[in-house]
């Protein structure tokens, strides 16, 4: 069967690092949609655009040729023929990606190829028809409710703080994680004016993975699959996390 699976989930829940390792588990394809607004972000700098041009911002995306890599193991991001992968992930993106991720015209464009990017896979992309897992802020909601699984990750705000800071500084130290208060808890309410992932839709498992490790955390993700799409999960999983559907 072709199976679909959304998860969304505030920044350092551990939304990418869980979602490719179900992907790689389940033989799927893995879509960062969050990859996909930075690429955005960096596009517009590279092309001169003021972000703080609304019209400006969503006239250039629409024109950005963006190419998304699927394979869990190496995900990619491309756009105009260049690797961008390393560029998005710098501190000036970062600190920039939400004045493109909160224009609602960018939103609507980003969803449109996201969608495209689904379909994809449910006919025969990269995984040969078997699926995807795609994850960001409103895969559940918006992009893809009908998905056979859907998932909110979330973890409280300390837990993702010090997972945050020992990513980017290698600590989990006072200073490293106040560091990293900024991308984290301002990111995130910026986003909340225009998606919804702090609290699950009706229909959405959630999975704390405040006190589980990634492994129990991909178990925990591989129990809901299990429980909603037995036909497509792996028999020897087992793992829990899940508070409510």
């Amino acid at each position: 069967m072709t199976l679909v699976i959304a998860i969304d989930g505030p920044s350092g829940s551990g939304k990418s690092s869980v979602s490719k390792a179900v992907a790689r588990r389940l033989g799927l394809a893995y879509l960062d949609t969050g990859a996909m607004y930075r690429a955005a972000t960096w596009w517009c700098r590279h092309q001169g655009v003021d972000l703080a041009d609304a019209a400006a911002v969503e006239a250039a995306v629409a024109r950005m040729p963006l190419e998304m890599g699927v394979d869990p193991d190496s995900p990619s991001v491309h756009v105009g023929g260049e690797d961008v992968g390393a560029a998005i992930r710098t501190t000036e993106i970062s600190t920039a990606v939400s004045a493109v991720a909160t224009n609602l015209a960018v939103r609507d464009e980003l969803r449109r190829l996201q969608r495209a990017a689904i379909d994809g896979e449910k006919l025969d992309g990269f995984s040969g028809g078997r699926g995807i897992v795609a994850e960001g802020r409103d895969i559940t909601t918006v992009v893809a409710p009908d998905a056979d699984v859907r998932v909110l990750l979330t973890a409280s705000e300390e837990a993702r703080l010090a997972r945050r800071a020992r990513e980017l500084h290698g600590s989990d130290g006072a200073g490293a994680v106040e560091a990293t208060r900024d991308q984290i808890v301002r990111r995130d309410a910026d986003d909340s004016t225009v998606s919804q992932f702090h609290v699950a839709a009706d229909g959405v498992a959630t999975v704390d993975s405040s006190e589980l490790d990634l492994e129990q955390t991909v178990n925990a993700v591989l129990a809901v699959v299990a429980e909603l799409a037995p036909a497509a999960a792996p028999t020897d999983e087992v793992g829990t996390g899940r508070t409510d559907a």
